[in-house]
């Protein structure tokens, strides 16, 4: 290298890092503040300077997302559905609404994508955290060069907290153990405060909680009154007046993502019966009335048509009086849900308002983070995990529920045909990402200060993933290029504020891929092709039947047709053929091949790193509780034994000795009466008990029970022996065993935590002995 190449090289180097100096990059965290004051020889002569707190920009203004789950386009009233929605009324009269708004179709790809302002798939998170694989776009762990909006926010200024669903933390990461980086309040995410629950969803009456990274108790019982969604409005309200108490000047970002509406539809009394009648006429003929309400609202064009009723869905009128009985229940009770919620949410706006922040608070209202779910399958469920686990109860299982749906003693859902009427005036329902259905939620913008217009509607194409640097250029804060150390990958959002005072702007949004489950979408330049592939939304069970090789592809002109009514590919074949090959660049820039249609066969904890992975026997020692069922080893369809090394006093010892589960699924070994007892809950429609004839003797012992399933297969019998001490003193059978999942509650040694797998006992029943060691084995 010559001298003067030499000289040329060092001056580029020199310069580009001038230019970092200079700012260039944008970089978190901010520079240690120089020390401006005087340091003498005492401090007589010297003057002090303490390091400043990072300041947000002025006027930057509070930020609250609340995030409803699973709910349609045509539910809420606000956007012409029939449930009552008071608050989100009141904030779309003085703020505006979005017709337009989109999200991913599933429930932890579109929190990811919210929070990150990244495409699902660019952050791992193409599908929910429970069915994640081995290839970039679907392992669940969200990388760290996507920093989320919370830790921007903080960075620079914000205190920041979430309440509630959170779901974006890989399964077998929520232990003890951790690792802690992508739960809440990790360095992936940036929340200084956390309280709710983990997984997808949680019941409403017994919730498994957590605050920050530790399991904690809910604060009361139903019977006294619990409910979970009023439980963390309590909390929620509780930060902002301590945040406000201690640095009234500091912007603070709310994060409020309810368990609600998602299943389990628990809904409390008042609420579930004020919509009793409501829903007589049947799915069919709400679809017709909702569709007429918004056209009247305003809130779809006029020229919209009603798409029709998929033929997979069953007619109204096709019903027997028992199922519309049934069917009408459960939609009142799932209506009353809505309600419920949405004057929870109005619980907190008004505690904001009593602190004098409201007009600077930038308010987000997305109602749904997918359309409604038709996951209950065509009858709809009192028991949402069984449903989950592929087994419908039938009309008959229903029935014998009836007069406790909504309550503490089911779990919920309404029938898929009531989830495609709830997304009215689109076609299908959650999961669907190639259809609006699926992806198209009311979304409600507040923000006093700097919105002029109000109660006005926009319709420009945006997507959750635009809401991010809609909040950085309305706080003025620059995107970071570097976040600790981590170089970032660019966010891939579209600001909208441009659209808060510019009713009639052209949307800056111009291309946005759709996928899930290998339903697929391309919107680009007011046009979108669309297939759906494969097997059903409320089909969560069975192998992949779709073949993607002859995946047929519809073609609409969303600018003339809003609810995706004319199909024009047949028309316009070359347009079809554009859009099927921008999706494809779209997909390999952003992780989304390969493409998996895989459903049940994807809930296989083996796809996924496990600590436990290889092992056939583990042994636990004392106060060990809390356990997510990912990380203990398998007991589904396998033979399997617990074995617990106990010390009993002269009192005898009472209690739960080992529990996974709850009053949703699961089993239990535990002593009742001073005899070992074994418990197996199968959805709460099928119940086995196996008792010792002979009580645990005082002093140490040795207590086992054995479960071998009679046939290999998912769900078979179960033959069940109890030994004391290496003698067998009971044995029976369990007729029927849960074939992948229990329940969302956890593993416990000594206790059983949340709600009671047995009807023997009131949780928490800790064994009043002493377990020495507690080993589970499997074959």
């Amino acid at each position: 290298m010559t001298r003067r190449r030499l000289t040329a090289v060092i001056f580029l180097a020199m310069a580009a890092m001038l230019a970092r100096t200079a700012g260039a990059v944008e970089a978190l965290p901010k520079p240690e503040p120089r020390f401006n004051g005087v340091i003498g020889e005492t401090y007589k002569d010297s003057k002090p300077d303490f390091p400043k707190q990072i300041q947000a920009p002025k006027g930057a203004p509070n930020v609250l997302i609340v995030l409803l789950d699973d709910v349609g386009f045509g539910h809420a009233g606000t956007f012409g559905g029939a449930v009552a929605t008071p608050t989100l009324d009141k904030l779309a009269k003085d703020g505006l609404r979005y017709n337009q708004f989109h999200t991913t179709a599933l429930c932890s790809p579109t929190r990811a994508a919210l929070l990150t302002g990244r495409n699902h798939h660019s952050v791992a998170t193409g599908v929910i955290i429970e069915m994640g694989t081995g290839f970039p776009g679907y392992t669940g762990i969200v990388p760290n060069a996507t920093a989320g909006l919370p830790e921007i926010l903080r960075q620079n200024g914000y205190a920041a907290a979430a309440f509630g669903k959170w779901h974006n933390t890989p399964d077998n990461e929520i232990s003890p153990a951790g690792p802690f980086d992508r739960w809440p309040t990790g360095k992936t995410w940036g929340f200084e405060y956390f309280y709710g629950f983990m997984n997808g969803e949680t019941h409403q009456y017994y919730p498994v909680l957590y605050r920050n990274t530790t399991p904690v108790a809910q604060p009361k019982t139903p019977e006294q009154g619990y409910h979970l969604t009023e439980d963390l409005v309590d909390n929620a309200i509780g930060w902002l007046n301590q945040v406000n108490a201690t640095n009234p000047k500091k912007p603070w970002f709310l994060y409020f993502s309810t368990g609600a509406i998602h299943a389990p539809h628990h809904t409390p009394p008042a609420y579930r019966e004020k919509y009793k009648g409501k829903f007589d006429a049947g799915w069919d003929k709400y679809r017709e009335e909702t569709f007429q309400r918004q056209k009247q609202l305003g809130v779809i064009p006029a020229n919209t048509k009603l798409t029709p009723r998929p033929k997979e869905l069953p007619a109204w009128d096709e019903q027997s009086d028992n199922a519309k009985r049934v069917y009408r229940r459960l939609m009142e009770n799932y209506s009353g849900f809505l309600e419920h919620t949405d004057v929870q949410v109005g619980r907190l706006l008004a505690a904001i308002e009593k602190a004098g922040e409201l007009d600077n608070t930038l308010i987000f209202y997305i109602v749904g983070d997918n359309g409604a779910s038709g996951e209950g399958g065509l009858e709809g469920t009192v028991n949402e995990v069984a449903s989950l686990n592929g087994l419908q109860l039938g009309l008959a299982g229903l029935e014998a529920k009836f007069d406790e749906i909504g309550g503490p003693e089911t779990e919920p859902h309404v029938p898929a045909a009531w989830a495609w009427a709830a997304d009215t005036p689109f076609q299908w329902t959650k999961q669907v990402a190639s259809h609006f259905g699926g992806t198209r939620n009311g979304l409600v913008v507040h923000w006093p200060k700097a919105i002029k217009a109000k109660g006005e509607l926009r319709a420009q194409f945006h997507h959750i993933i635009d809401v991010v640097p809609t909040v950085l250029e309305a706080a003025h804060i620059a995107t970071p290029d570097v976040v600790n150390g981590v170089q970032q990958k660019p966010i891939e959002g579209v600001s909208f504020l441009y659209s808060f005072d510019a009713k009639n702007a052209k949307s800056r949004r111009t291309t946005q891929y759709f996928e899930m489950l290998g339903n697929r979408g391309i919107y680009k330049d007011g046009w979108m092709a669309t297939t759906r592939h494969g097997r059903l939304p409320w089909q969560t069970s069975g192998a992949a039947t779709g073949d993607f090789d002859n995946d047929r592809w519809e073609l609409y002109n969303i600018e003339e047709d809003f609810s995706q009514a004319d199909d024009l590919a047949a028309k316009y074949p070359e347009k079809v053929k554009a859009l099927k090959a921008a999706f494809l660049v779209e997909a390999k820039k952003y992780n989304v091949l390969p493409l998996d249609d895989r459903m049940s066969e994807r809930f296989d904890a083996a796809l996924r790193p496990n600590p436990l992975a290889g092992l056939k026997k583990f042994a636990y020692g004392p106060g060990v509780t809390g356990i997510s069922e990912s990380a203990v080893l398998n007991t589904h369809d396998v033979p399997f034994a617990v074995t617990a090394d106990v010390l009993v006093g002269e009192d005898g010892a009472d209690g739960v000795l080992a529990a996974i589960g709850g009053v949703t699924s699961g089993w239990s070994f535990y002593v009742k009466d001073g005899k070992p007892t074994f418990y197996y809950n199968f959805f709460d429609v099928d119940h086995a008990k196996v008792q010792s004839s002979e009580p645990l003797p005082k002093g140490k012992s040795s207590v086992r029970v054995e479960v071998a399933p009679t046939e290999p297969g998912p769900g078979k019998p179960a033959n069940v022996k109890i030994l004391v001490n290496g003698k067998e003193t009971a044995h029976g059978v369990v007729g029927k065993t849960v074939p992948f999942r229990y329940s969302v509650e956890p593993f416990d040694i000594g206790r059983d935590t949340v709600s009671a797998v047995s009807t023997d006992y009131k949780t928490p029943f800790p064994f009043q002995g002493q377990i020495e060691q507690l080993t589970v084995e499997t074959r």
